[in-house]
C-alpha cells in the first residue's frame, strides 16, 4: 500500500430491479439526485481522493454511463452557439480533463468479488479504491474515499468503510468484529456476511467504500463461489486478514444515503435540496403543507 491511490473501480453491472420499470431503459446509477446522477456523485468523490483512472465494470447492455461521460458534440456546439457558458461548463465538467474513464465488461453477474476481479487488468499491481454508487456519501469537507485513502497510505493497510446500523438490521449487511484504534478506525478481527442479530459480533456494517491492495486480486482468484455461484469480496478480505493481519474499519465523516432503494433515493434528494439555498424554502414549504 506504499503508492497513493490513483485508480477506483465502480461495479455498475447490476440490473436495478428495485427501480423497475425506470431501470428497464436507464441504468440505476444514472437515476438523478436533483440535477446529477448517482454516478456523478461517486466520480466526484473518486477524483477528490486523487484518482485519475476510473474503471467502470458494467454489463453488455448498459451504455448510458459511457454515453454520459462521452463528449456530447452537438449539445456542446449548441450551448456554445447560444452563449450558455455556465451550462456548457456543467456538461464538459462531468469528467475532468486529467481523468480517464475505462469500461470493462462483466460477462456474468457472479457477485461483487467477481466484478472487482474483472478490473484486474486495468488496476495492475497497485492499491485501488472501490465505490458502490448506490451508497451516496455526502459531506462538505473531504470525501469519504479521500479520508480512507489517506488512512490507508499512513497505516499501510486496507481500509473498509463502516457505519453503525440498528442491531435488528445486521442481517442486511456484512458486519465486522473489530477492536478500536481511535475514534474513527478499528482493526478488524473478523467479518461476517449478513449475520442474524443474535449472532452479530457488533453493529458495525460494511458500506460501499473500500481501499484495497492489489493482492486482493490473487485472493479473489482463489475464492470459492458461494450461494448462487457468486464470488464474495468479503471472503477475499477475510483471507487478506489471515495473511496480512491488518485491515482497518473506518467510520467516515459524512452522511450516507442508501440509494439502492426508493426511500433512500428520496432522502438523498430531499437532503441535497436542503443544501441548495434556492430550493430549501420550497422543500420546507412543501413538507409543512403535507
Amino acid at each position: 500500500m506504499s503508492k497513493p491511490l490513483r485508480k477506483v473501480v465502480f461495479p455498475v453491472a447490476g440490473l436495478g430491479t428495485r427501480f423497475l420499470p425506470a431501470t428497464k431503459a436507464v441504468a440505476k446509477e444514472m437515476l438523478p439526485v436533483l440535477d446529477k446522477p448517482l454516478i456523478q456523485y461517486a466520480v466526484d468523490e473518486a477524483v477528490d481522493a486523487g484518482a485519475d483512472t476510473l474503471i467502470f465494470v458494467t454489463n453488455r447492455y448498459k451504455h448510458a454511463i459511457a454515453d454520459y461521460f462521452d463528449k456530447a458534440y452537438e449539445l456542446e456546439a449548441k450551448l456554445q452557439e447560444k452563449g450558455k457558458a455556465e451550462l456548457l461548463a456543467l456538461v464538459q465538467g462531468t469528467l475532468p480533463r486529467h481523468v480517464r474513464a475505462i469500461f470493462v465488461t462483466q460477462p456474468e453477474a457472479l457477485g461483487l468479488g467477481h466484478a472487482v476481479l474483472c478490473a484486474r487488468p486495468v488496476v495492475g499491481d497497485e492499491p485501488f479504491g472501490v465505490i458502490l454508487p448506490d451508497d451516496l456519501i455526502w459531506n462538505d469537507g473531504r470525501g469519504a474515499l479521500r479520508q480512507m485513502a489517506e488512512l490507508a497510505e499512513a497505516e499501510q493497510a486496507g481500509v473498509i468503510a463502516v457505519e453503525e446500523v440498528p442491531h435488528d438490521q445486521t442481517d442486511k449487511y456484512g458486519i465486522v468484529d473489530a477492536s478500536a484504534v481511535d475514534d474513527r478506525s478499528a482493526r478488524i478481527r473478523h467479518m461476517v456476511e449478513k449475520p442474524k442479530p443474535a449472532e452479530a459480533p457488533s453493529n458495525l456494517a460494511v458500506v460501499g467504500r473500500y481501499v484495497l491492495p492489489a493482492r486482493i486480486f490473487q485472493l479473489l482468484d482463489q475464492t470459492t463461489p458461494g450461494a448462487g455461484g457468486e464470488i464474495q469480496l468479503t471472503d477475499a478480505i477475510e483471507a487478506l486478514l489471515k495473511e496480512q493481519g491488518k485491515v482497518l474499519a473506518y467510520r467516515f465523516e459524512g452522511t450516507r444515503f442508501d440509494c439502492g432503494n426508493k426511500a433512500g433515493l428520496v432522502r438523498a434528494t430531499m437532503h441535497m435540496a436542503m443544501q441548495d439555498p434556492a430550493l430549501a424554502p420550497t422543500v420546507r414549504a412543501f413538507v409543512g403543507n403535507l
